[in-house]
């Protein structure tokens, strides 16, 4: 392997696991927001509130495992003797980490929604930051 091939490779490795820690570090963060309102909840939280609460609270749970597992992957195989495998694994955890992620921010902004305006209105008007994403991700070039 020549010079060049191996740095282009310490860069790529270097890369998913700067981008993995990113996620973990945005997950863990968003995590101890949403644990410290499910242990301390407002007094007009509703029922369906806890609930909903609960449910951000395990979905950002299993996207900060899934965005830590390229960091766990990288320490128990290193050395790699398949870069491409690596790759496509870290690949596939962070996708699948983004998931319940969207899940956690859509709920949470439901939330919040419904404490400020009429409770009809708060689910589409949380869908609206996803509708927007998927439309710009349609229209993309």
């Amino acid at each position: 392997m020549n010079s060049k091939n191996s740095k282009d490779i310490s860069t790529s490795y270097d890369t998913i696991l700067k981008e993995s820690a990113a996620l973990v570090t945005f997950s863990g963060i968003l995590f101890g927001f949403i644990l410290n309102i499910s242990i301390n909840p407002p007094d007009n939280f509703s029922y369906i509130d806890k609930i909903l609460l609960l449910i951000t609270l395990y979905a950002i749970t299993i996207a900060a495992c899934l965005f830590v597992m390229p960091i766990i992957y990288h320490h128990i195989q290193y050395p790699y003797h398949d870069f491409e495998k690596f790759r496509k694994r870290s690949h596939r955890f962070i996708l699948y980490g983004l998931i319940p992620v969207g899940i956690t921010l859509i709920i949470a902004l439901g939330i919040s929604s419904s404490l400020l305006i009429n409770k009809s209105l708060f689910i589409p008007l949380s869908l609206i930051p996803l509708i927007l994403i998927i439309v710009m991700y349609l229209k993309r070039k």
